[in-house]
């Protein structure tokens, strides 16, 4: 029988909570942009050629892609808590090793453990979604999204700050220093989230996909210097298809997969992955190049001869416009649908790029072209989640907003891989050392423009969908948007007078009386949600179930505990949940 566990007892959550979660978010989307201010010095600094240097940044995003469904999965299994204390973990290992080096492969080494630590974002989006009332949980999730665009608007200027007066081994100190007070804080305040997923993980699944991967990147950043016909680069190429077509049948064919592919077979959802892809590809264009190009001499007669510290500072709008487009986003959504608001996100990016192409004269200019861009990558990402929960159904959004994360992670890579190509490629050589031209800039521009052009292709395919009052995703939240869908349908089930064939009963309180809008989720034996839905006014639920087999029913209402009963379908079953009760099972 399949059935939730706990291994300590559940705290409850307090104010601290939201905070200390959206810390450590910021302190993990610290790492993706912590060298971007001594990015044209790397290949000095650590005695190697600009191809090899960007590894330094690639293996990063890399190890971040991976391991955010890796870490998703095992947080399900043996605790989010716990497996986000590892996340955080690894990285101080990695940012410890980083600093004690100045040679590339122990650099790239604790770079790729630092990237690890992306995990920790999606761990604190389902510790708050299995801890937190709903009342307040929309406002917890918008924060802790915001984290990932707060920490890298942070990180450019205070990494310029720290890179420019001190030695730059500093910066990995100072990654360190704040991993352990995260780690710190985390154990203090954050409890434990109740819930487990009872299966097994799936070991061959990850050895997969990231052997894919990084037969897909290596060949894209060493092509130039292999020669991109050259036997080398082809047959790396044709061994990440190979390894990813066996990798996606394996997947399709595992009872509990790292990633369900099924979902993609889906139009919508398709789509929607292909343009995170290219919206990833454009995200770190600009972070890539803007910083470069404002620190270079003025003697270049291009270079905008700035410090690092007012680099960072003309970038960092960037991640702050992301953030603050969030309420724009929720009006536009509402009003016109995510795919109308995508298109414009699009729009708007492409609007800052080919406009970027010729303000790269002035300081402010760039500021002007962080601002736009930051706008529409924050209408495109905010978008994407909510495409998503709207083409598939409720039991189904996990995996296919964790299988869209890992889109948009792969673009942020593919980017970095490509971008550091053009300019090594581009750059020119005075006295040894290697300098990046104009020409290069505005090819790693036009580059960006292509990508929102595709990203605009697909997107003008995505159905059109007007939005509903019933379906509405309130306040980009994918939970409210998965009751709201669940509930709607059990309403129209009830006026046709077919209730499910399930499990149905009542939420109780304490007192006996009924519990108004309490959430019940249906958690199917691979611990993935198989349906949910909100109590009646009389406490009343129904959940129908998709086939027979053991299930968990997870309750939980706001001033009340959250409780786990166990079950097996068979026909139709009668469960009344008691609020009061710390959890029961129901026989089979």
């Amino acid at each position: 029988m399949s059935h939730t566990t706990t291994d300590e007892p559940t705290r409850s959550a307090s104010g601290a909570t939201v905070p200390v979660l959206a810390f450590a978010g910021i302190v993990v989307a610290v790492m993706q942009t912590l060298l971007v201010p001594v990015i044209k010095d790397l290949p000095a600094l650590l005695d190697t050629s600009p191809s090899n240097a960007t590894w330094v940044l690639t293996s990063t995003l890399l190890s971040g892609a991976v391991a955010t469904p890796i870490m998703g999965r095992l947080g399900d299994l043996f605790g989010k808590r716990r497996m986000l204390i590892v996340s955080l973990s690894v990285m101080v290992v990695g940012a410890l090793i980083s600093a004690f080096t100045d040679a590339l492969l122990p650099m790239i080494v604790g770079r790729t453990l630092q990237g690890v630590a992306m995990g920790a974002i999606p761990l604190g989006i389902g510790l708050m979604r299995d801890i937190l009332p709903r009342e307040r949980l929309g406002s917890a999730m918008a924060l802790m999204s915001s984290s990932i665009g707060v920490g890298g608007g942070l990180a450019l200027p205070a990494a310029a700050l720290v890179a420019q007066h001190t030695d730059w081994h500093t910066l990995f100190y100072g990654a360190a220093g704040l991993g352990v007070l995260s780690i710190a804080l985390t154990l203090l305040v954050v409890p434990e989230s109740p819930l487990r997923a009872k299966g097994s993980f799936d070991l061959p699944g990850a050895v997969g996909l990231t052997a894919g991967l990084i037969l897909f990147l290596l060949p894209i950043t060493k092509g130039s210097d292999w020669g991109w016909s050259s036997p080398t680069t082809l047959g790396l190429f044709a061994a990440a298809v190979v390894v990813l077509l066996l990798w996606g049948l394996m997947e399709l064919r595992v009872a509990a997969p790292l990633v369900d592919l099924r979902t993609t077979a889906r139009r919508e959802v398709l789509l929607t992955n292909l343009a995170s892809i290219m919206v990833g590809v454009s995200f770190f264009v600009i972070s890539l190049v803007l910083p470069q190009l404002l620190q270079l001499p003025a003697e270049t007669g291009y270079g905008l001869g700035q410090s690092m510290v007012v680099a960072g500072l003309c970038v960092a709008p960037l991640g702050l416009t992301m953030m603050f487009t969030a309420p724009v986003y929720a009006r536009l959504s509402a009003r016109y649908g995510p795919r109308t608001t995508l298109i414009i996100g699009l729009l708007i990016i492409g609007i800052g790029y080919a406009g970027g192409l010729g303000l790269m004269n002035a300081a402010w200019q760039t500021v002007i072209t962080s601002v736009l861009i930051g706008a529409g990558i924050g209408l495109a990402y905010s978008s994407l989640p909510a495409l998503i929960i709207g083409a598939v159904p409720a039991s189904e959004t996990g995996a296919a907003n964790g299988l869209n994360t890992l889109m948009r992670s792969i673009g942020t890579s593919v980017s970095s891989a490509v971008i550091g190509m053009v300019l090594a490629n581009t750059s020119n050589d005075v006295g040894g050392v290697a300098v990046p031209t104009m020409h290069g800039f505005r090819v790693s521009f036009l580059i960006a423009t292509a990508a929102v052009a595709v990203g605009l292709a697909l997107a003008f395919f995505l159905p059109r969908r007007r939005p509903s009052a019933a379906t509405q995703l309130r306040a980009s939240s994918e939970e409210d948007a998965n009751l709201a869908r669940a509930e709607q349908a059990l309403a129209g089930e009830a006026a046709a007078g077919e209730l499910p064939r399930g499990f149905r009963g009542r939420v109780l309180a304490a007192d006996g009386s009924p519990v108004a809008r309490a959430k019940v989720t249906l958690i199917d034996r691979h611990g993935r949600q198989a349906g949910a839905t909100l109590s009646a006014g009389d406490g009343g639920y129904a959940l129908a179930v998709p086939a027979r087999g053991p299930y968990v029913l997870a309750a939980r209402a706001a001033g009340h505990g959250p409780l786990a009963h166990a079950a097996t379908h068979g026909g139709d079953h009668q469960v009344d949940l008691d609020l009061s009760l710390p959890g029961e099972t129901v026989p089979a």
